[in-house]
């Protein structure tokens, strides 16, 4: 996450503290509004601390994370 308060604050020309402070506001907003198993990861994905690899789960038959809640969504094995 440090990354992406160091970008915002550059693109944007405001302090590090300003910037992680918007940071924690846009991901607090994220993690309300997307589902359980997502939102709980996220800062876990942007700090590091989750493969975004395993959450998202493998595409060639694997049926984890994300592709498999997918595939169950619309009526996929």
């Amino acid at each position: 996450m440090d990354d992406i308060v160091k970008l915002v604050s550059e693109k944007t020309g405001i302090p590090e503290s300003a910037a992680e402070q918007a940071v924690k506001l846009v991901l607090g907003e994220l993690k309300k509004k997307l589902p359980e198993p997502l939102g709980g990861q996220l800062e876990g994905i942007l700090n590091g601390n989750v493969d975004a690899g395993d959450l998202l789960g493998s595409m060639s038959g694997g049926g984890g994370g994300i592709i498999g809640m997918l595939k169950s969504l619309i009526g996929g094995k």
